[in-house]
């Protein structure tokens, strides 16, 4: 295993300097992060026969991901997906967040939300952990709080990312990561050929807006079933309101059996190429993105992005969850830490 580090620019205001922090296995993966937005910036992954692809959607420079509309390979946070109509309560008292994804919240907020803020750094030896500290009302969110995020590459071609998170008052907190995939590598257009299963027979309906009903609906039967495979382009555009919703696969699918331990939970391969991703994770949700919305834009090496060139499958607690008591809680703590983990590991 090794890491190296390299000077990465500045960030869009120039105030700080980005370094990305390269870690590589013995069998020639490697996983580029950055302490800006704890961004995974590359993603290389041999085939079967030892040709390598950058799998992930990126940039070349810390100030273009200054911009980063579609939070490629970002860290989300302090909540991660939607919150309706930007209000939540917590133990009696109304919060109000940024209304920033038409009258709801997207993401925390587009601007301070911990995908742009500079992470401090530990470097160990197969791993590198960014951490930071987010004051209490930041974002309209209560408490003073802690997180930590742990990247470790693995010599079997895993890569894990464990989540700490702490405060000192009662709030909303819901990590992920937003790294968008394809299997051929980020330069390729499409991932509509690509075949996902998901390890969950029903999944959370949306209102227009893409917040949830609070209900759970069975996949079986209809474009949302992928529990047994399903070639990503042949139903996602099907005359159905879900995904007319939006617009293509965007929905929180639930993990059947989630019990807080790791669990598979999503598998993808692709046409062309050897390269199989296997999810797993200790949550109970996974949202998949299809990127339907991904905007014309110049990417990394000189890759040209597009809506669906690249998907996003993001573990998570289900968005919404703060204004819904039938889904799982995502208030922490003095009293309740947050901890996570996820995996994406991958086979030829």
């Amino acid at each position: 295993m090794s890491l190296t580090k390299r000077d990465f620019g500045k960030e869009k205001t120039g105030k700080y300097s980005v370094t990305e922090y390269v870690l590589e296995n013995k069998n020639g993966m490697a996983v580029g992060l950055l302490n800006y937005g704890a961004i995974i910036s590359k993603l290389i992954v041999p085939d079967k026969d030892g040709n390598k692809a950058d799998l992930v959607t990126g940039f070349d420079t810390a100030a273009e991901y200054g911009k980063n509309p579609a939070f490629f390979g970002a860290a989300i946070g302090p909540n991660a997906n939607r919150i309706g109509k930007a209000v939540f309560t917590i133990d009696g008292k109304e919060y109000h967040i940024p209304v920033n994804d038409g009258v709801n919240n997207l993401h925390s907020d587009m601007e301070e939300g911990y995908h742009k803020r500079i992470f401090d750094v530990k470097e160990g030896e197969n791993s590198v952990t960014f951490s930071l500290k987010d004051a209490d009302g930041a974002m309209g969110f209560p408490g003073n709080k802690t997180l930590s995020i742990t990247y470790t590459l693995t010599d079997n071609n895993e890569l894990q990312i464990r989540y700490e998170g702490e405060s000192d008052k009662n709030t909303v907190l819901n990590f992920t990561n937003h790294t968008y995939f394809n299997l051929r590598g980020h330069k390729d257009p499409t991932i509509l050929d690509h075949v996902l299963t998901l390890n969950c027979s029903k999944f959370t309906p949306t209102i227009e807006g893409s917040i949830p009903t609070g209900e759970f609906d069975p996949v079986a039967g209809t474009p949302m079933d992928f529990t047994r495979g399903r070639v990503i382009g042949d139903d996602i555009d099907a005359d159905t309101e879900q995904l007319k919703i939006g617009g293509g696969y965007d929905h929180n699918f639930v993990i059947d059996g989630a019990d807080g331990q790791l669990k598979l939970c999503a598998q993808l391969t692709a046409p062309g190429t050897s390269r199989k991703m296997k999810v797993y994770t200790t949550l109970p949700g996974i949202q998949f993105y299809a990127g339907n919305f991904i905007g014309d834009q110049s990417g990394k090496d000189g890759a040209a992005y597009h809506n669906r060139c690249a998907l996003a499958l993001e573990t998570q607690i289900y968005p919404d969850s703060i204004n819904h008591d039938s889904f799982p809680d995502a208030v922490f703590g003095p009293d309740r830490r947050y901890l996570s983990t996820t995996v994406y590991a991958f086979e030829n």
